[in-house]
């Protein structure tokens, strides 16, 4: 992937990561919270950052010290 290419792929995980965010806030503060469906939201929230973080590193030179 280009550095453009990790960039846009980037963005679109951040706008699904604040999403998800959103949505559980959501459902934290309904009357009826399903269980699962507020661990699968988080557990692809956990995913999502992972991805970003392993992007973000692509993008970062190592440098050695």
């Amino acid at each position: 992937m280009t550095e453009e290419e990790i960039e846009r792929r980037l963005a679109l995980l951040r706008i699904e990561h604040r999403d998800l965010d959103d949505a559980i806030t959501a459902l934290i503060g309904s009357a009826h919270v399903d269980q699962l469906q507020l661990a699968r939201l988080k557990r692809r929230k956990l995913k999502l950052r992972d991805e970003i973080a392993a992007l973000e590193d692509q993008l970062i030179p190592d440098i050695i010290a």
